[in-house]
């Protein structure tokens, strides 16, 4: 059984961050709201309490009784769980007399912390709060200070209990990597046992136990996710998996051919739909995003249901739900408000009376993808941009036609296929072009016209969750406009979209 670490999240936006760099030093972790700890397993071997939007001093912060923990396993106060700890026992956090957030340096280091332990002199840490520790409890022990800050980092004398007033999770806290390895590894003695290659193995294993000779079902998308629980599920049953792709007539040119012809060779037993006419037609007139996004689930649905009937003995429902997925359905203050529709395949599974199996679901992103090298997936699929679940319905801005679907189709392919020529694709998380229900006056030879316009959009981000615009070179953004306008009959204006997530989204609609 692998060691684990708990991390207990109190809202801060770095929570899923600081999971990431303790599974990037092979260690597992799960992130639970602050208010829903689990069971205390023998193989936890640490908490860590994550920074938080709160104020310890506000009416209703977060404040879980941390006696059922605190002393009995090593635990680590990020930020807001710093305060938490000091403002609990005995301390007292204040509001800053100084701005606190951004770079700072550690001046004083104690050297024989266990903590941190190994840091370079004057080291480079990031603050983001608004209150301070001003008074520590009696036992405690200062072990790292700033300029400014004269409680940077603490423990407490008795018990292998922690607190920094920084983010190690973050890229500008530039050890924070060594900080997170001496906590889990050193302090909380995890194995770094937890690799793409343990959890095959471990994955298959658990697949065949639980779907024994039951039959499974899943619907393929074309894009990481899918592609990899797809390749575990065949590893694990083989033939009693059955993928069905659907062609809602919204995926890029070519994709629906191209992704068949791709599965078929990694042996996938594989069943394409052609639906395009069908979801086309209930989209006509249709403008308002959501209801887009409804229409194509419940059209997902119907298609997904009756071919999947036509499969004797069905019994499981195979999805490729992340954790992202997973996490963001459990807030910290309750389940989220609003998970945009067509997440999945929605009511299904209770209305074919199936079973679900989730095979990605403790994964992020990018461990996905090494899940996807450890398979031997091949790299177009593994490396492929995320595309949304409506497909170009929410880059079609306003009333969706077949014409707009092939002139937007014909742009993607042109921006696409130009990253790749440029050796720019690998460097972007996502990439795609939106057409706007905006037409503008333009010159062709001695004719003007009033053609539509299309936005660029290109971003760099780790899991979706904020993204930054990416800089691409003035050069290759020139070359592709003047070949989209030149080769896309019906353009005749090209902007590119400088906007980070957040404010704005990645997708327009």
């Amino acid at each position: 059984m692998h060691s684990r670490i708990i991390i207990l999240d109190f809202g801060s936006q770095y929570t899923q961050l600081i999971a990431r760099k303790v599974r990037e030093l092979n260690v597992y972790c799960e992130i639970y709201p602050y208010n829903r700890l689990p069971e205390i397993q023998e193989n936890v071997k640490g908490i860590i309490l994550s920074g938080s939007p709160f104020s310890v001093r506000d009416k209703d912060a977060p404040m879980p009784d941390l006696e059922i923990i605190k002393g009995k396993l090593p635990l680590l106060g990020i930020c807001y769980g710093a305060q938490l700890l000091a403002h609990c026992y005995g301390g007292e956090v204040l509001p800053s007399k100084f701005r606190e957030y951004g770079r700072a340096n550690l001046k004083f280091t104690d050297k024989g912390s266990e903590l941190l332990k190994g840091l370079s002199g004057n080291t480079q840490v990031w603050m983001s709060h608004g209150d301070t520790i001003s008074k520590l409890p009696n036992n405690y022990k200062i072990i790292g200070s700033t300029e400014n800050i004269k409680v940077a980092a603490y423990r407490i004398s008795t018990e292998d209990t922690y607190g920094i007033q920084f983010h190690p999770e973050v890229y500008h806290t530039t050890e924070g990597k060594k900080i997170l390895y001496n906590f889990v590894v050193s302090i909380c003695r995890c194995l770094q046992d937890w690799t793409p290659s343990s959890f095959v193995e471990s994955t298959i294993n658990t697949l065949r136990e639980t779907l024994g000779k039951d039959n499974v079902v899943l619907g393929l998308s074309g894009g990481v996710d899918s592609s990899v629980a797809a390749v575990l599920l065949n590893k694990a049953i083989g033939s009693n998996l059955t993928c069905i792709f659907v062609d809602n007539g919204l995926l890029r040119k070519n994709e629906f051919e191209h992704v068949l012809d791709s599965y078929r060779h990694m042996g996938l037993n594989v069943i394409g739909i052609d639906a395009r006419d069908k979801f086309l037609n209930d989209l006509k007139g249709v403008l308002d995003p959501e209801r887009k996004r409804k229409i194509i689930g419940k059209n997902f649905i119907d298609v997904f249901e009756k071919e999947a009937g036509k499969i004797k003995n069905v019994k499981w429902l195979a999805q490729g739900t992340i954790y992202p997925d997973v996490i963001e359905s459990v807030s910290v203050k309750g389940p989220s408000a609003k998970i945009k529709s067509h997440h999945n395949v929605g009511g299904l599974p209770l209305k074919m009376g199936l079973k679900v199996i989730e095979p990605l679901k403790l994964l992020f992103k990018d461990e996905v993808r090494k899940v996807g090298n450890a398979l031997n997936i091949d790299n177009d699929i593994i490396s492929r941009h995320p595309f949304p679940g409506p497909g170009l319905a929410v880059r079609i801005l306003g009333n969706i036609t077949p014409e707009k679907v092939r002139i937007l189709q014909e742009v993607d392919y042109i921006f696409i296929e130009g990253l790749k020529e440029f050796n720019l694709y690998d460097k972007v998380w996502q990439a795609g072009a939106v057409l706007l229900p905006v037409q503008t006056v333009g010159v062709m030879g001695d004719e003007r016209t009033y053609e539509n316009v299309v936005a660029l959009r290109a971003v760099s981000s780790t899991d979706g969750m904020t993204a930054d615009w990416t800089h691409l070179p003035y050069e290759f953004l020139s070359t592709i406009s003047n070949r989209i306008i030149n080769n896309v009959k019906g353009i005749n204006r090209i902007v590119y979209d400088i906007s980070s997530k957040p404010p704005a989204t990645i997708e327009w609609e």
